[in-house]
């Protein structure tokens, strides 16, 4: 806990320069704030039974919970709860690659495997967004044990709420490496702007349905389920 409040402090004051540096900054971060709030809303009541369908496949296909909930960072290196339909065997995390996951990983379910190719299984995350824990657009959300990994400079991702949907998502994703995901999510902060979130949405769609980015290519430090 110290050490979560020491990393806040540090990255409010690179904050407190990076607003600066950025004129206008604080009006558009309120109209994210409110297409955040608006999409996300309305997304929910529409994907209703979606949603409903889901969690029906799911707890028929897999014994455990329908929802996997982890502990994430969000801006500022704060912790959250991330929500997320389970796509995998219950307790994956303590069997085979733990908290790493691949293509043709044998703990994903069939079901599972459905709602990862079609990011279906992060509709969740839209009541994230509705809390404020993410926004629709970020970097996507750390987690906790990857931090002390990262530069001072890498760390600059953490100066925007996490995203359902990121920069480095809609260029590569999981095809990617981890530092050129990094590189990519470090491009988005520092050139951030309203119009650049509206068009990551727009190419989102056609990403999903292409099925892009999904998987790494070999187990390697990627997020459990």
């Amino acid at each position: 806990m110290f050490t979560e409040v020491r990393i806040a402090d540090k990255l409010k004051e690179v904050e407190q320069a990076y607003l600066k540096q950025r004129k206008g900054m604080q009006v558009q971060l309120v109209l994210k704030r409110l297409l955040d709030v608006a999409i996300a809303s309305i997304a929910i009541l529409i994907l209703l039974p979606v949603f409903l369908a889901i969690a029906l496949l799911v707890r028929l296909s897999s014994p455990g919970p329908i929802l996997f909930r982890q502990e994430r960072l969000g801006k500022l290196g704060t912790t959250f709860t991330i929500y997320k339909f389970r796509t995998m065997v219950d307790g994956a995390v303590n069997i085979g690659a733990g908290l790493n996951t691949f293509k043709g990983d044998p703990r994903i379910t069939p079901v599972g495997k459905f709602l990862r190719e079609y990011h279906l299984d992060e509709l969740p995350q839209l009541f994230n967004v509705l809390k404020g824990d993410m926004s629709l657009v970020g970097p996507r959300p750390l987690l906790p044990l990857e931090l002390p990994k990262y530069s001072d400079r890498q760390k600059r991702r953490l100066l925007v709420s996490p995203g359902i949907t990121a920069w480095e998502a809609v260029n590569g994703g999981l095809d990617n490496t981890r530092e050129q995901r990094i590189e990519l999510d470090l491009w988005y902060v520092d050139r951030w702007n309203f119009w650049i979130d509206l068009l990551i949405l727009a190419r989102t769609i056609p990403v999903v349905l292409r099925k892009e980015g999904v998987y790494a290519k070999a187990p390697s430090s990627q997020t459990s389920d």
